[in-house]
């Protein structure tokens, strides 16, 4: 997480399993491909924040766990942890609201040849399912898709602005995926591996 001076504010910068909840009137930003980020905020108790989850589960489609790292790369983990600091700040659960982004197909691929869905369409699938079950209402979204987005919430008005990311921050996002997403199966096989000498 960074932050930045922004006109006479600051900007934070969300990455991957981070999250971020403010009382002040602050931008949070982040760049999402097959991530989903969650924009909740109280209205009455004036208090926003924001998550960047990569998977929706523990465990991908097909129930094999893919990364073992950080709880808030995780959809539902991502989403406690964000609705605890908003509480903490004074936020009640029964005010929040969302506004949702991001899930896109950005690599452009299904898992297999029978269309199963991709890492995007349950990240989608989660918060669509999440919000539902916690009685958040989502206002907006824009979800799903083939693109990337930049996408930053102010905390003054609660609006969020997307930008669909250019050709180049396309290829740069496509690329830190492929190579997250092979370091990652990379290390669930080596876990694998070292676990069956025991």
């Amino acid at each position: 997480m960074k932050a930045l001076p922004f006109k006479e504010t600051r900007r934070i910068i969300l990455d991957p399993g981070e999250f971020y909840a403010s009382r002040e009137s602050e931008v949070i930003s982040t760049l999402l491909g097959s991530c989903v980020a969650a924009c909740l905020y109280d209205p009455i108790n004036r208090i926003f924040g924001m998550n960047h989850f990569l998977l929706a589960y523990r465990s991908h489609a097909h129930n094999i766990p893919i990364i073992e790292s950080e709880e808030g790369r995780y959809g539902i983990y991502a989403m406690e942890l964000l609705i605890n600091d908003m509480m903490k700040l004074g936020a009640n659960r029964l005010n929040l609201k969302a506004k949702c982004f991001g899930g896109g197909n950005v690599l452009k691929l299904r898992e297999d040849r029978n269309r199963k869905e991709t890492v995007g369409d349950l990240n989608v699938l989660f918060i669509k399912e999440f919000l539902k079950k916690e009685n958040i209402p989502m206002l907006s979204a824009c979800l799903g898709g083939n693109i990337g987005r930049n996408v930053h919430f102010v905390g003054s008005d609660y609006s969020v602005f997307i930008k669909k990311i250019d050709h180049d921050q396309q290829k740069l996002i496509e690329s830190e995926e492929r190579r997250y997403w092979k370091k990652n199966i990379d290390e669930h096989e080596k876990s694998r591996s070292s676990a069956e000498f025991w």
